[in-house]
């Protein structure tokens, strides 16, 4: 637990976020976050690969990134947000979608895109939070969302 004087990070490196998160391969779909700001926003960095395993059925010969797990990132990014925010590294965090609204997709993602998962906290601080999201690769936007998600706190 870091204490007053103990200034949050403003960056999680995977084993961060593999400490907040209970996702893992081959569903943590975020690599690395950056300019976390606590309670406020963070940008994530998914780094989309040809050996991953969705591209064995989505598609063969025309790989594209599924729209839904483009949603999934940009959730997975306010959680590490929230894990930050609220220091639950190692603390069990689940987290769950409540709504998802305002989808819209723009531009495929294939293999070899940086994605940037710019997520902002709508309203948040206690067990329910909503989010909006947009993912971008080299600054040409790919999707966008407003999502809810319930926060499952640990017990103290």
């Amino acid at each position: 637990m870091t204490d007053a004087a103990t200034p949050l990070p403003t960056t999680a490196d995977i084993d961060l976020i593999q400490r907040i998160l209970p996702h893992r391969y081959p569903f943590l779909l975020v690599d690395k976050v950056r300019d976390i700001v606590p309670n406020q926003s963070a940008v994530g960095i998914k780094c989309v690969t040809m050996n991953e395993p969705q591209f064995q059925g989505h598609f063969p010969g025309k790989p594209v990134f599924p729209g839904v797990q483009i949603i999934e990132a940009l959730a997975q990014t306010s959680g590490i947000l929230v894990g930050v925010s609220m220091d639950l590294a190692d603390k069990n965090l689940l987290v769950y979608f409540m709504g998802i609204d305002a989808v819209k997709f723009r531009r495929m993602v294939v293999p070899g895109d940086v994605m940037e998962l710019h997520v902002t906290v709508k309203r948040g601080g206690g067990k329910v939070w909503k989010f909006e999201g947009r993912a971008t690769v080299d600054g040409e936007l790919c999707a966008q969302a407003e999502f809810t998600a319930m926060m499952d706190l640990p017990k103290a």
